[in-house]
């Protein structure tokens, strides 16, 4: 019996040893590694139970087995974790949503998707629309023109040499219709700011000799570019005239009705050129600032005159233009009290000009002689420039820098003129 107990009692001993024994050896091996970094491979092998990692000192690569791979430990984001909800951020406004109210079909909810990329993703923007401009024939243009010249009576085409047609002019050089009086193109101009929906005008611009819509209008005295930094909520109708050439001939701005005609078929082509068909009834009420440079100031004349719709003319302004015509610019600015009449000269036509300041006081109407104040309905100013201010430039340089650009900017800010400005400021129109 004393045998039986002593081998019982080394047995325990011996169990409790091994259960020592096994207790301190992890201590002990826990207690050497206190004040070093973990190692990332030991960190990788113990990620998941059955697998096994072959890791070696940076900067090797470590290869790790299919079931721990990046994107099982790193799994893409969902949607919703990267853009907070409507509830839970800024609310998110549209183009759409400064739009009037229409009655919309309610789309179905689609279902959340998945980020393929873990790259930071750029919430989408509409691109902006940049400016249009281009160039339409239009039927109901200043030429071709077989009419008769009302100075005369008699035909406009005046002379002919075998097929040929020309008209000879005043000065007795003859310019010829399939090369001066064929173009029948009108340039068209949409700002990129333009909004159909809110207030606007029709800036027509009648050029002066020796001119093309491209090379001129266009390229050298920036018409466009003077509506486009103006901010205004304006677009441009600037037809042919006399091509390249020393002519004011109006052709069929001449006719009664000849504006009108003009105006008419200018809504469909602008309801085409901005996308929006429907706003053709909108461009045929809008309405009309007449620009006349120059030889432009006989088409603006009898534009005033005979055109059909001197109403809706909201201004009219003449750059080194009083050539003539006093009577009809005179009649106008009598009968038209709820629009403007600017007229900015050179000593070209000093004494003209002077000639119709003369004939509105006699009519008992106020004359202002700067352009420093508002225009307002009813303005009737007349600016005299320096000789430093030649008249080839004048479109670009007047009683300042881009007159026409300073006329709208001066109507926008008068909303008896009913003209609203959408820009921002020139200089973000001019960085574009």
């Amino acid at each position: 019996m004393c045998a039986d107990r002593t081998k019982s009692s080394e047995a325990r001993c011996r169990a409790l040893r091994i259960a020592l024994i096994s207790g301190l050896v992890p201590l002990s091996l826990t207690l050497v590694q206190c004040g070093n970094a973990p190692n990332p491979a030991a960190l990788a092998a113990n990620s998941q139970a059955n697998v096994q990692v072959v890791a070696k000192t940076s900067p090797q690569v470590q290869q790790v087995a299919s079931g721990d791979t990046f994107e099982d430990r790193f799994p893409a984001p969902q949607f919703r974790e990267r853009f907070p909800s409507a509830s839970e951020g800024f609310l998110q406004r549209q183009m759409s949503d400064f739009s009037p109210k229409r009655a919309v079909q309610q789309q179905p909810e689609q279902a959340p998707y998945k980020i393929a990329s873990l790259a930071p993703q750029v919430p989408y923007q509409r691109p902006a629309r940049e400016d249009l401009t281009t160039l339409v024939s239009m039927k109901s243009s200043a030429f071709p023109y077989f009419g008769n010249n009302p100075a005369s009576d008699s035909p406009f085409l005046n002379i002919s040499k075998g097929d040929r047609r020309g008209h000879r002019s005043y000065s007795g050089r003859v310019f010829w219709q399939d090369e001066t009086y064929n173009d029948s193109r009108v340039l068209m101009h949409v700002p990129e700011h333009f909004d159909v929906r809110k207030p606007g005008v029709i800036v027509v611009f009648f050029h002066g000799n020796g001119a093309t819509l491209a090379r001129d209008v266009r390229d050298r005295q920036l018409v466009p570019q003077q509506i486009t930094d103006s901010g205004a909520n304006a677009v441009l109708l600037a037809p042919q005239m006399a091509v390249d050439a020393a002519d004011s001939s109006a052709g069929k701005f001449w006719q009664p009705g000849g504006l009108k005609r003009f105006m008419e078929e200018s809504a469909s082509h602008l309801a085409q050129l901005t996308g929006d068909p429907n706003s053709a009834r909108a461009f045929a009420n809008m309405p009309i600032v007449i620009v006349g440079y120059s030889g432009g100031f006989l088409p603006t004349a009898w534009s005033l005159e005979v055109g059909g719709i001197s109403d809706r003319v909201r201004g009219v302004v003449l750059l080194d233009a009083v050539y003539g015509e006093m009577d009809k610019f005179a009649s106008w600015i009598q009968s038209h009290r709820s629009g403007f009449f600017v007229s900015s000269y050179t000593h070209y036509t000093a004494r003209r000009d002077r000639e119709l300041m003369s004939m509105l006081r006699q009519k008992g109407i106020g004359v202002s002689e700067d352009m420093d104040g508002p225009l307002r309905p009813g303005s009737v100013v007349f600016v005299e420039t320096g000789d430093g201010i030649t008249h080839r430039d004048y479109v670009n340089r007047a009683w300042t820098q881009y007159p026409l650009k300073d006329v709208l900017v001066k109507m926008s800010a008068t909303p008896a003129l009913a003209l609203t400005r959408v820009a921002a400021t020139s200089s973000s129109a001019s960085s574009r």
